[in-house]
């Protein structure tokens, strides 16, 4: 529809204008809400994240190349059809993903905040309204939604073709700067050749940047689907198990505690773990596990036992499930009373 039509009904019809703003982020909340319902029947399909990213990545790559020529000609509903057909696609990226992050992240740890960032922004591509004040006014704004975006689902697609979260982590950072070599070529005025070197040259610093904030993102779509504390564990099953307390003179009479945890994984990854038992806060026992193997609906389950208990024994016990590289996988908690 021409500017000049859309003025006039806008200015006739307040409501009309209303409308079409909520109503398009209603529409575009609903169809992500319909997709991440059939997301959440079961497993991240791989082939559908692989399918959308190639999508987007096309489109983004054809509309970055032909925006200015666009804009020269007048033709702005084009121009406003691409910037939609990107928004959708990134928004519809993040709630794919959401439900893995969700069942992934530590609420009370560091990788809660990557949790929030998708959901935010998820939410923010829904909204149109939200999306036109803070993100649509900024170039660089708009390309380091669909980087996020990118770097989000390749996170999560591609330890499900039996990649390890930390390669997958350092991968996905690359590929999704390297993804942002169109925007590099500032409209033509940079060749090609010089674009990708200065993408592959800042895909080298994003990977030191997720190397060293891997903390922050949940190791996704690994998670903990059991956990149990209790005296011991015998044939792969918990003996004596804690209902979230015990008194210390029973632990003393133990001698011994036992976590339980039960990592799912999908099937052909293999990830090295380890227990990290903290007492208030403060580590004293690091247990390497044997290595997950994916592919079991109930979970790889594996425990540690730890002897190294020392009075006093109150306090508030913590069990860290981490990727042998650091990321924290899940918590198993309880308390140790007078």
């Amino acid at each position: 529809m021409p500017a000049t039509v859309w003025s006039e009904l806008d200015a006739r019809y307040p409501w009309l204008g209303w409308l079409w703003r909520w109503g398009l982020s209603a529409w575009s909340l609903g169809l992500g809400l319909f997709m991440l319902f059939v997301f959440r029947r079961g497993l991240p399909n791989v082939g559908w994240i692989a399918g959308y990213l190639l999508l987007l990545w096309c489109l983004y790559t054809a509309f970055t190349e032909l925006r200015g020529t666009l804009e020269q000609r007048g033709r702005q509903d084009v121009v406003d059809a691409g910037e939609y057909l990107i928004l959708s696609l990134c928004h519809n990226l993040l709630l794919f993903v959401l439900p893995a992050y969700y069942a992934s992240a530590t609420l009370t740890s560091a990788n809660a905040l990557f949790l929030a960032a998708v959901a935010a922004l998820a939410l923010a591509t829904a909204v149109e309204p939200v999306y036109r004040r803070l993100i649509h006014p900024w170039a660089w704004r708009r390309h380091l939604l669909l980087a996020f975006a990118m770097f989000a689902a390749l996170n999560v697609a591609l330890p499900l073709v039996g990649v390890r979260p930390i390669l997958a982590l350092e991968g996905s950072a690359a590929l999704a700067v390297v993804a942002l070599a169109p925007a590099l070529r500032r409209g033509g005025a940079v060749p090609w050749r010089n674009a990708h070197v200065r993408a592959t040259l800042l895909a080298g610093l994003a990977m030191v940047v997720v190397w060293y904030g891997r903390a922050v993102v949940p190791p996704a779509p690994l998670f903990l689907a059991r956990t149990v504390a209790a005296r011991a564990v015998t044939d792969l099953m918990p003996v004596d198990t804690i209902q979230g307390s015990v008194p210390a003179a029973t632990v003393a009479e133990w001698g011994e505690l036992a976590a339980y945890t039960a990592v799912y994984a999908p099937g052909g990854l293999q990830q090295a773990i380890r227990h990290v038992w903290s007492r208030n806060g403060v580590p004293f026992a690091r247990i390497p596990l044997s290595p997950v193997r994916g592919g079991r609906a109930e979970g790889f389950r594996t425990y540690s036992i730890t002897r190294n208990l020392k009075p006093p024994l109150e306090g508030r016990y913590t069990v860290d499930v981490v990727t042998a590289s650091g990321q924290l996988i899940g918590r198993l908690g309880f308390t140790v009373t007078p």
